[in-house]
């Protein structure tokens, strides 16, 4: 018995040993997400997550408090564990929204149509609360979205930060 347990705990150690082997990352290169960059990021003025609810429904959106300037909205369902994220890009972004938080990053196909408020597109895309992206967001309490080679990085103002675990609580 105590040499089976022997051979599983090696075998453990060589695998984590192989999955510690990385290939060098190529910038730019989109088939490489992109690595944490160090500390969490800093709120900027003005700015923050603000969460709302209405019935069964709940919006999670950062951005300028009571204007039209969203960066990223996450809308759910009570309990559904799903979500729907939007965002504003312009006219020549891919239809996706790729989001990133603490390391975890993914890319979600979203559907493209013209905005009626801003010069450029509404992209929307659904995805479960489970993806490991929006766990970490939940854990670290920022959320940052890539829009082509730009990363915009989304952290609450102080006193904010237990909106975004509100949301994910009333989501499920």
């Amino acid at each position: 018995m105590r040499e089976r347990a022997l051979f599983v705990l090696s075998a453990l150690a060589m695998g984590a040993a192989a999955c510690a082997t990385v290939e060098p990352t190529v910038p730019g290169d989109p088939a490489t997400p992109p690595a944490a960059r160090g500390p969490a990021p800093l709120p900027v003025e003005g700015y923050d997550w603000f969460y709302s609810t209405d019935d069964d429904a709940a919006r999670l959106a950062y951005g300028l408090a009571e204007s039209d300037d969203l960066k990223l909205g996450l809308d759910c369902r009570r309990g559904a564990g799903r979500l729907e994220m939007v965002a504003i890009a312009d006219n020549r972004a891919k239809p996706e929204i790729h989001v990133e938080s603490g390391g975890e990053s993914e890319r979600f196909r979203a559907a493209s149509e013209p905005s009626e408020l801003h010069d450029g597109v509404f992209l929307s895309a659904e995805a479960s609360i489970a993806e490991p992206v929006f766990q970490r967001f939940r854990r670290v309490g920022w959320l940052a979205q890539w829009r082509d080679d730009t990363r915009e990085a989304y952290a609450p103002q102080p006193g904010s930060e237990a909106n975004i675990e509100r949301f994910f609580a009333f989501c499920g």
